[in-house]
């Protein structure tokens, strides 16, 4: 099948076949539930569960059948899926829109992999060319110790992916390891706050941003250079370093070491690129090269594993039944590791940035719901906030737990007990309570997807987020979408200008009644 054509998922004739069997299974009195399925099938937590490199995951307490999944399995193959993977991963140009291939999997390929084109083959070995250079500078920096302090300044991709990785690996920074920042925020709080107590003389700013024209970064950027020179910094070029894809664009700000990645390497899937700078100085050399492999190890996995065995497209596929079929319209995220808080977030930009989208990579409007809503909080926090919602509230949402076997700390007791609420969490939303009285009755029957880690280390971490980016391509690559463009974000930042120029002057010429009555209130 040429993945260029391929039938979109409304297109192919497992969606109708999955459609009936969905009337026919999971809606009315005699409707799919959890606890009779378990009852009847005594092999079924067996058989829903995957292995993939670094991670198991238990599917079986998830609102679908076998007949279900062998339909999506189908509908898969119907739609073409295992060419458009294939073709991603040869660094076809599926990001139609920008006329450019996807190539994050490339950045994680080790030397000598055979490459289909001469084309890529250059692009790989300049790709690991620069990520050699960046990892030899990270060394650097660390191990010269002419810095105390290292503020990386981004924001979306450039900044999501490096702020999780070190949250999620403190416990592996090394010893000699500068102090570090990030700053994204264009409220001018979040920078002053990282800049109060710092010297100029022991500080490196970090100035990551693919075109270098963000106006956050640049904004950001330009105040620490501001201050940098108010506080009698001096050699701008020595404290100041650029990742970006434009580097002509960031010397001209004055930054001295620039470090480059290609324009087909999107930022919300730019960790594995030189954007990974900070994470380099934190953990070392040795430290990223892990992540990069348990990444790989991810690749392989989604390349090679029947789709029947295939964790990333399995939870792609899971995502599209819940979303189009039983309509729900969102995913709630619950990692059971202080390590991992600020996934939900990462995951957020990672899905709704690129599947968040009305028409497909043709430019058809869609007939069907795409990228649910992505939310959710570390437990055991979240089970004190909204976790009422997900027993006994109005609405049916998918709760994805996850949890790491092995701890870094050496605390004594905390670990039993915060893996035991994990688990009991699944079992109660699948099992309910019944009650005479209504406001202790839990109807129970409500799915979830547990994610096991035996411990959370560059090479889990980098195979738990690969496997997010590959389920991301598969839901949308059955929905037809182009995951890899972002033309929402622009909107917005158009806007911004001609708001600005009124804030400035007081002029409302050209602006809505209601924006201009705020700008009016505003610039009083």
């Amino acid at each position: 099948m040429d993945w260029q054509n391929r039938p979109r998922c409304d297109e192919a004739p497992a969606w109708q076949a999955l459609d009936s069997h969905f009337t026919a299974h999971f809606t009315g009195d005699h409707a799919f539930d959890l606890r009779r399925a378990f009852a009847q099938d005594p092999d079924r937590a067996q058989d829903f569960g995957i292995e993939a490199p670094h991670l198991f995951v238990d599917l079986s307490r998830n609102l679908i059948d076998r007949q279900a999944r062998t339909l999506l399995v189908q509908l898969a193959r119907e739609c073409g899926l295992a060419e458009h993977r294939d073709a991603l991963l040869a660094g076809a140009h599926v990001n139609n829109t920008e006329d450019r291939p996807a190539l994050h999997p490339l950045l994680r390929w080790p030397a000598g992999t055979p490459q289909p084109t001469e084309r890529l083959k250059e692009i790989h070995a300049s790709s690991l060319s620069g990520l050699d250079e960046m990892l030899s500078s990270a060394e650097q920096i660390r191990l010269e110790k002419r810095y105390d302090d290292v503020v990386h300044i981004g924001i979306g991709g450039s900044d999501l992916g490096p702020r999780l990785a070190l949250q999620a690996l403190a416990p592996q920074v090394l010893p000699d390891a500068p102090r570090l920042h990030f700053v994204a925020n264009m409220d001018g709080h979040e920078l002053a706050a990282v800049l109060r107590g710092l010297k100029p003389e022991r500080t490196l700013f970090i100035v990551a941003s693919k075109s270098f024209g963000t106006a956050e970064t640049l904004r950001n950027a330009t105040s620490a250079r501001a201050w940098f020179e108010a506080q009698g910094g001096t050699d701008l070029a020595a404290h100041f370093v650029a990742l970006t894809a434009r580097p002509d664009a960031a010397r001209e700000f004055g930054v001295g070491r620039c470090f480059a990645f290609d324009d087909g390497v999107g930022g919300r899937t730019s960790l594995w690129s030189v954007i990974g700078l900070p994470v380099a100085v934190a953990i070392g050399r040795a430290g990223f090269e892990a992540l990069l492999a348990g990444a790989h190890a991810m690749d392989r996995h989604f390349a090679e594993a029947p789709l029947e065995a295939n964790l990333p497209v399995q939870l792609g596929l899971l995502d599209v039944w819940y979303r189009n079929f039983h309509r729900f319209g969102s995913r709630c995220v619950v990692p059971y590791h202080h390590g991992l808080r600020s996934l939900a977030f990462y995951l957020q930009q990672l899905e709704m940035e690129s599947n968040g989208k009305r028409v497909d990579a043709h430019g058809r409007p869609l007939p069907f719901d795409t990228a649910p809503v992505v939310w959710g909080a570390v437990g055991s926090n979240a089970q004190h906030a909204f976790f009422q919602m997900l027993h006994q509230g109005t609405q049916v949402v998918p709760v994805e737990f996850i949890a790491v076997r092995e701890p870094a700390h050496t605390l004594e007791g905390h670990q039993p007990r915060l893996l035991a609420n994990a688990l009991a969490q699944a079992r109660a939303l699948m099992l309910g309570h019944v009650a005479d009285d209504a406001h202790r009755h839990f109807p129970g029957n409500r799915p979830s997807t547990f994610l096991l880690l035996e411990r959370l280390d560059a090479a889990s971490f980098g195979a738990l987020i690969a496997l997010n980016e590959h389920r991301v391509f598969t839901s949308g690559s059955l929905w037809g979408l182009n995951s890899f463009d972002q033309w929402g974000v622009e909107l917005g930042k158009r806007h911004a200008g001609a708001v600005e120029t009124g804030l400035a002057s007081g002029r409302t010429e050209g602006l809505d009644a209601a924006t201009a009555g705020l700008v009016r209130r505003l610039s009083c």
